[in-house]
């Protein structure tokens, strides 16, 4: 087998409000923001961790392919809602005190810090759109 070198630089989530989801990314987490960029009326916001400036998050309009038809666009919107359209696993040094930070940020809590049988402790919460955000604790 060949090693390759590849790493992740960019995934993408979506993003109704895009001042609501920039609060959320640079004050509550404390993530960069990279880049902001609109165009007809809507904006991609690229954020990431300080001092990892080879990884991000795009914070894009939902369902901005021009492929989609709108009953997947409603579809997507329905999911978004939901909760249940994207998601994104994030690591900490201390997920108890990081949960906290983001719970009197206002998140909307899914699961409190817990240890996991799989290994782990972490918890989850959702961003303002909905997105599942997992916070686990690096070991």
């Amino acid at each position: 087998m060949i090693a390759m070198d590849i790493s992740i630089h960019a995934s993408f989530l979506p993003h109704e409000d895009p001042e609501a989801s920039l609060a959320f990314y640079r004050d509550t987490l404390g993530f960069e923001v990279r880049n902001d960029v609109g165009y007809a009326g809507m904006r991609w916001i690229t954020v990431g961790p300080a001092g990892q400036p080879e990884t991000s998050i795009v914070l894009q309009p939902p369902a901005v392919d021009p492929g989609i038809t709108e009953d997947e666009r409603r579809t997507i919107s329905e999911m978004m809602a939901k909760g249940t359209f994207a998601g994104v696993v994030l690591s900490t040094t201390d997920v108890d005190a990081t949960f906290e930070r983001v719970r009197s940020g206002g998140a909307e809590v899914i699961q409190e810090p817990m240890d996991q049988p799989y290994g782990v402790r972490d918890c989850a919460f959702r961003d303002p759109a909905g997105n599942m955000i997992r916070l686990q604790q690096r070991t």
